[in-house]
């Protein structure tokens, strides 16, 4: 979402930190790129002159214009009124009321109110272990109360029977006394929307408000929408008063102005944000980490919550114990392989992992996109029980039977090979004495690591749960403390000590001399 952006300010910055000083026209030079880079993001035209006032009347005190590194003390400052920006702090659904707390769900049509009231549902039931109720208020889209019910069987929620002929402000009140009578902690009232914003459909929302008293009254706005949602944000919270945003389609390509102008303008929480189109793609909106992937940090908190949430505990732990002995097979590979998939693939991880926000263009000009992994985990598949256990026994004779069954040739599956004895390698060393930075971070984080061949650090997660904020923080400093954004060697993993990736040889990035 936010690569464009991010791109901009980190050649904007990063002309900043190499710099011993600064004058007051560097600044102003560097600000009136940051502002162009954030109109063409698509940020409302108030918001970017507020935000680049803010950063201007701190970056050209005196303090920072003589400190020893400016251009580091600029970043800092751009990163701050980023997170200001964001909202200082991550808000989650407040669900502190009696029982059936009713969550309202507004916005215009297609902004994916139907398919997000699923998602919160099914985290809800899933993670939360709360019972809740979906009702479909949508009278006038064609069969918008069956999508909710299919919905509702997919994920095991339970949905409000559809009853034709009552409008929305009845079905809402059935809606909430259903929630009572069925013992539901939770009533989800999926309001109907219009493809733009006029009185009839404010109207309809004023009177399902003042009906159901909902809690919380979130608007489901599309992340693409551009520099309108500014007006579309405003208009619902004077009409109706929402409590908190929901911006889908993060996962697109678009600019990502809507979430930079929607919580500055209406002063109202971004709570959550959509990611997919699988009913699990959902997360919780953390202005400081979103602030740090814009300016190339990484965030490295996500990682490990997202490598917890997809790890299966029991395999890591028996990778973890033959780690420790040094053993490493193709099998534990493909394990690692299908552990990264699961996490968004190499380009997902790598726009977590602080200073590789840029690796993932330079990636796929080398020919190392996700497509790779599928490659090496059919021909994996395609040896035999006891070549998995023993790579050394695979000869030319039979390279060219697995070639032919995974559809490859024998120089992909030497790459395999050699990709395989790197790590193992390194399962080896890290096995044996780990040094420095790599051990401390091994030891934080259970003695698990980072999964799925991202320096071939395989075994567990650890359980978020028992981490405080104390040691989350520790963690972040320990892999993210690079600095500014472009601060990191290709091929290397932060904060470790600089061992390579294994397959990618650090040679990313180097370019070809004219």
């Amino acid at each position: 979402m936010f690569e464009n952006l991010q791109d901009r300010l980190g050649s904007v910055l990063k002309g900043l930190t190499g710099r011993g000083s600064l004058s007051e026209a560097d600044v102003t030079a560097a600000l009136r790129e940051v502002r162009r880079a954030l109109l063409e993001a698509d940020v409302a035209l108030e918001v970017v002159r507020d935000f680049t006032a803010r950063v201007r009347e701190k970056a050209v005190g005196a303090e920072v214009l003589k400190s020893i590194k400016p251009g580091q003390m600029v970043v800092k400052i751009v990163h701050d009124e980023l997170v200001e920006m964001l909202g200082s702090e991550g808000v989650t659904l407040d669900l502190n009321a009696p029982a059936p707390v009713v969550i309202m769900m507004v916005g215009l049509q297609g902004s994916g109110k139907t398919t997000t009231t699923g998602k919160i549902a099914a985290r809800m039931t899933n993670r939360d272990r709360r019972k809740v109720l979906m009702a479909s208020l949508d009278t006038r889209r064609p069969a918008a109360q069956e999508q909710l019910k299919q919905i509702g069987e997919q994920t095991s929620v339970d949905t409000l029977p559809v009853i034709k002929g009552q409008d929305p402000v009845a079905i809402a009140k059935r809606a909430v006394q259903a929630a009572k009578l069925g013992g539901h902690d939770v009533v989800i009232l999926d309001t109907a929307g219009r493809t733009h914003i006029d009185e009839p459909l404010m109207v309809e929302m004023s009177d399902i408000r003042k009906q159901a008293n909902p809690h919380e009254i979130l608007l489901v706005a599309d992340s693409l929408t551009g520099q309108d949602a500014v007006n579309l944000a405003r208009n619902f919270d004077q009409r109706v008063g929402i409590t908190g945003l929901v911006l889908t389609r993060m996962d697109g390509d678009g600019r990502g102005g809507a979430a930079l102008s929607m919580r500055a303008v209406t002063g109202k929480p971004i709570k959550l944000i959509g990611t997919g189109e699988k009913m699990d793609a959902l997360e919780e909106f953390h202005p400081k980490r979103i602030a740090d992937r814009i300016l190339g940090m990484g965030d490295i908190v996500s990682l490990v919550e997202k490598a917890a949430e997809t790890i299966d505990a029991e395999k890591a732990q028996a990778m973890a114990q033959k780690m420790a002995k040094g053993k490493f097979d193709l099998n534990d590979m493909a394990e690692q392989l299908k552990q990264m998939q699961n996490m968004g693939g190499m380009g997902g991880i790598m726009g977590l992992m602080p200073g590789m926000g840029g690796m993932k263009d330079k990636m796929a000009a080398a020919g190392m996109d996700d497509s790779v992994f599928n490659r090496q985990l059919a021909i994996i598949s395609s040896m035999t029980k006891y070549e998995r256990a023993h790579p050394d026994v695979l000869k030319n004779s039979r390279k060219k039977r697995i070639a032919a069954g995974s559809g490859t040739s024998a120089a992909d599956i030497n790459k395999l090979l050699k990709m395989h004895r790197q790590m193992s390698d390194m399962m080896k060393a890290m096995g044996g004495k780990g040094k420095g930075k790599m051990k401390q971070m091994m030891n934080m984080m259970g003695g698990g690591g980072m999964p799925g061949g991202m320096g071939g650090m395989g075994g567990g997660m650890p359980d978020l749960s028992k981490l405080d904020a104390n040691q989350l923080a520790e963690l972040q400093k320990q892999a993210g403390g690079l600095g500014g954004p472009g601060g990191m060697p290709p091929g290397e993993l932060p904060g470790l000590g600089g061992p390579k990736l294994p397959g990618l040889g650090g040679g990313f990035g180097k370019g070809k001399k004219k």
